[in-house]
């Protein structure tokens, strides 16, 4: 089985999926995660400060996939800015990634996220797996992101309800050892973006599913296929 996640920031795949990811790559299906931007460069007025942290990104984003098992690709749209270039530039990027890959089961952000990558990478990655004939994909799921699915703005309507669990009671560690590369991102408690409340998280939607630790996602899209013959 190929396996394809689309996220904004490099962090993001650890943060959101990383212990699915690894349970996928466990089972001997080949995972690739595509990261749209770097991440940083909202951060720096100079262009070369920004351009050596791009770097380290870059570099971190390589090793933290290596230790979960997946291959990467990564894009440079602007950094919390993505509501500042043609949504089908996006598109087209997924789209591309979705050709090489050809997924069955494609992970991304949830809709209702705080941060405006997060919700216009799910955006287009809903229209880049929209169910056309010759389309693979069976299953869209959003993921959540701690410091941006729980802070976005209260309504119902964009509220994260996950309606799957993935038991990563066997992969919650490599997640963690993933997740240390990215020291820089992490915070001191009680932010919610620290190794610790990670774990906890995971304990928590782990108890919430019948199992030690869980990943929640949300349906976007699946499609069952039969063969009748």
């Amino acid at each position: 089985m190929s396996v394809l996640c689309i996220v904004a920031h490099p962090d993001d795949e650890v943060l959101g999926v990383g212990g699915t990811l690894a349970c996928h790559v466990a089972t001997g299906s080949d995972v690739h995660v595509c990261i749209l931007s770097d991440g940083v460069t909202s951060r720096y007025d100079d262009e070369g400060a920004a351009d050596e942290e791009i770097h380290r990104r870059e570099s971190r984003a390589r090793r933290s996939c290596s230790i979960l098992g997946t291959t990467v690709s990564q894009y440079d749209f602007p950094d919390n800015r993505f509501d500042t270039v043609p949504l089908l530039d996006i598109v087209q990027t997924v789209e591309a990634e979705i050709e090489e890959h050809d997924p069955e089961v494609v992970y991304t952000h949830h809709y209702g996220d705080l941060n405006v990558d997060h919700e216009l990478t799910c955006r287009a990655t809903v229209t880049a797996t929209r169910p056309l004939p010759a389309s693979g994909v069976n299953r869209v799921l959003a993921f959540e992101t701690l410091s941006a699915s729980e802070w976005a703005v209260p309504d119902s309507s964009n509220s994260f309800q996950p309606t799957s669990f993935v038991d990563i009671g066997d992969t919650l560690e490599t997640k963690l050892d993933a997740l240390s590369v990215y020291e820089g991102e992490l915070r001191d408690s009680p932010h919610p973006r620290t190794a610790k409340t990670v774990r906890k998280n995971a304990t928590v939607w782990g108890s919430k599913s019948g199992v030690e630790a869980a990943e929640p996602f949300e349906m976007l899209r699946e499609i069952r296929r039969y063969n009748s013959s």
